[in-house]
């Protein structure tokens, strides 16, 4: 699905103060101040997660914040892309926005060599929303709100973080998944991290051009 986005490139931001600035952007988009907009940027270091994650799913030692988004935990660090997507779902129709965001984060790994794939969850098992490896390792997590007919929050792809931080805690409710990242990745086929800028571009033209 073609979808324009306007791209808003952002360095790394307090995720208290991104939480923030989202209000904003859903206000603005609600009203109609603002176009569709897809904010890329990164956090220091921090666990986030949704209402429905178990006390002793969390971390002792790392600093975690709930938020208002579906999903379980999960990590923010730097060496990860984040990107909150604001757009008006409304205008489309029914539309699965994960979905969506999923296979537009699947053709994005594909166009820089990584064979990437979304996974159907299982009836009665946690949610398997995300992007994952052919070998069901997961390589980016997903969580999002709907309010107003307005989305906010959206995914977070390992490029290059520090992956030890996935082992303080249980992520996205799954006890036994693998994370991964883009740089474990090429170091398995031999070759360079791809750089920031170009996982954001790759991102980007899978999720405008309807890939």
């Amino acid at each position: 699905m073609e979808w324009p986005l306007k791209r808003v490139d952002l360095g790394e931001v307090d995720y208290h103060q991104a939480l923030a600035d989202m209000r904003t952007w859903v206000e603005e988009r609600q009203r109609n101040l603002a176009e569709d907009r897809l904010f890329l940027l990164s956090h220091p270091p921090i666990v986030t997660y949704g209402a429905r994650t178990r006390p002793e799913d969390l971390p002792a030692d790392l600093p975690a914040v709930q938020v208002d988004r579906g999903g379980f935990a999960t990590y923010h660090g730097p060496g990860q892309l984040v990107g909150y997507l604001v757009v008006d779902v409304k205008a489309r129709g029914p539309v699965d926005i994960v979905r969506w965001l999923e296979n537009g984060l699947v053709d994005a790994l594909k166009r820089l060599g990584f064979p990437a794939v979304r996974r159907e969850t299982p009836k009665g098992h946690a949610s398997l929303a995300g992007v994952w490896t052919p070998d069901h390792r997961k390589v980016a997590s997903i969580g999002m709100r709907i309010r107003g007919g307005v989305t906010s929050h959206g995914f977070a792809l390992n490029v290059d973080p520090d992956m030890a931080a996935f082992r303080h805690f249980t992520v996205c409710g799954l006890a036994d998944v693998t994370m991964v990242s883009l740089a474990q990745l090429a170091a398995e086929q031999g070759r360079g991290t791809p750089t920031d800028a170009e996982v954001r571009d790759a991102v980007v033209e899978s999720l405008t051009s309807g890939s």
